[in-house]
């Protein structure tokens, strides 16, 4: 993107501001994680466990904090996450240790929900040479959800403004028009 996708604004707040909303609709505390402490947001904020290793590094450091055995995970790119998509996979937990829904084909491991019990793995592979989700998801006893059983607000919820022609669509058709 070449800049700080948090603070994109998007209609009247900014990208990070969205998904806290949403996440604050849902859940009694929400944790945002940072590479650097952000001035301007009011909840527990923790810093990514080793700097430069991206999205492992902050779940991490958020598992960590939780304080209790679960935790719904959302990239601060993803505006359009809704309750709806939450307690989909929400039900999906059982004895397992991620469950992560599956949209097209493609895993979404940024909007999954991760147990505690993953904490250990997630560090063993901060120790190693690859530092991705997908790796660490190999490793866990994972749930995989179908979006064939999604409505379209949840299916909603996977548009992630990853490049600029991304954020200039969401700009031009709005927070509601996906």
């Amino acid at each position: 993107m070449g800049r700080d996708k948090a603070l994109l604004p998007l209609d009247d707040k900014t990208l990070l501001e969205h998904v806290i909303c949403s996440m604050q609709q849902t859940f009694p505390q929400v944790i945002v994680s940072v590479r650097e402490p952000r001035a301007g947001v009011e909840l527990s904020q923790v810093r990514d466990e080793q700097a430069g290793s991206g999205p492992l590094a902050g779940l991490a450091a958020g598992l960590a904090k939780v304080a209790t055995p679960w935790a719904f995970v959302v990239a601060c790119d993803m505006p359009y996450i809704s309750s709806q998509l939450v307690e989909l996979i929400y039900k999906s937990r059982k004895n397992h240790q991620a469950v992560v829904p599956v949209v097209g084909g493609y895993p979404q491991p940024l909007a999954a929900f991760y147990s505690v019990s993953c904490l250990d793995v997630i560090r063993q592979a901060l120790a190693g040479q690859d530092k991705s989700l997908r790796c660490v998801l190999r490793q866990l006893d994972v749930c995989y959800v179908d979006d064939a059983g999604m409505n379209d607000a949840a299916l909603r919820s996977f548009v992630d403004l990853d490049t600029p022609e991304d954020y200039a669509a969401a700009l031009k058709n709005g927070l509601f028009a996906f």
